[in-house]
């Protein structure tokens, strides 16, 4: 296939996430012959997107498909953006600079055990990677649920109107049943 599907996940996550695995274990039975990328992505804002960037360089002739949970989806927006294809976004960060200032300091990622320091340098890293302006919001579809305990669903939903998008009452920020949408996912996502 011509196709190429990076799926982000979000912040103190991984490519062991439930909706990244389920998203794994879909296109293995389904698509067999999608080409995939999952990638653990760095603590850091401007370290992860150059992982991204890395994977698109590796593929030039595919046309790019991004999933991007949280803060993958933040990150999905500007490379959508920046490299055009296709995304869909699950519960996406809107403002991540904003939230993540509670969090500067020590932590250590439940995923991999690794520990990283968030400074303020990296909440600016954040803001370089801002998107303001949708271009071609046909080629998104985001998934929100209004009980996000994470984010408020309703900067998503501002930002991205004019996107196909769906909102469910109730789930949480982990997007509840997530799987039931991926037969849609990749309906939406492997046409042109």
């Amino acid at each position: 296939m011509d196709y190429l599907v990076i799926y982000l996940h979000g912040f103190l996550s991984s490519p062991q996430s439930l909706k990244a695995t389920q998203t794994i274990e879909f296109v293995k039975k389904h698509y067999p012959e999608l080409h995939m990328e999952v990638p653990q992505l760095a603590n850091y804002p401007e370290q992860a997107a150059n992982i991204v960037e890395d994977i698109i360089k590796q593929y030039p002739d595919k046309k790019l498909r991004f999933i991007g949970s949280s803060l993958g989806g933040y990150l999905s927006t500007y490379m959508r953006e920046k490299y055009s294809g296709k995304a869909v976004l699950v519960n996406p960060a809107v403002k991540p600079y904003e939230l993540l200032l509670s969090y500067l300091g020590n932590h250590v990622n439940p995923n991999t055990g690794e520990p990283f320091i968030l400074e303020q340098a990296h909440i600016a890293e954040l803001k370089a990677l801002e998107v303001n302006t949708i271009n071609d919001p046909q080629n998104y579809w985001v998934l929100l649920q209004t009980a996000d305990e994470t984010l408020d669903y309703r900067q998503a939903e501002s930002k991205y109107q004019g996107c196909k998008m769906t909102i469910e009452q109730g789930g949480d920020h982990s997007f509840q049943d997530f799987q039931r949408f991926l037969p849609d996912i990749f309906r939406f996502l492997l046409q042109d």
